[in-house]
């Protein structure tokens, strides 16, 4: 599982991930990622604001109740042996 790392914006903190999962829907890219490798934890659904040509990616955490839903179950039907809860 490939492992990303973050800069937060506001303080700077460098935040490590997971990578469970990846897709792009309707030209924006998404990952599913988690701060542990394996068991239960939390999950969360970032979202690419840079564009593709950029060399530095830039994402935000997903935060719309609505955009949240609709990403989440995306993933959960792309990964059958995943149950995510919201």
């Amino acid at each position: 599982m490939e492992k990303v790392k973050f800069q937060s914006p506001e303080d700077g903190e460098a935040l490590e991930f997971y990578v469970v999962e990846e897709t792009r829907i309707n030209g924006i890219n998404y990952l599913l990622v988690t701060e542990e490798e394996s068991g239960d934890c939390d999950a969360f659904i970032l979202k690419r604001l840079s564009q593709d040509e950029e060399e530095e990616a830039v994402y935000e955490m997903v935060e719309s109740e609505n955009e949240l839903e609709s990403i989440s179950r995306i993933f959960s039907e792309m990964l059958e042996d995943v149950d995510i809860a919201m």
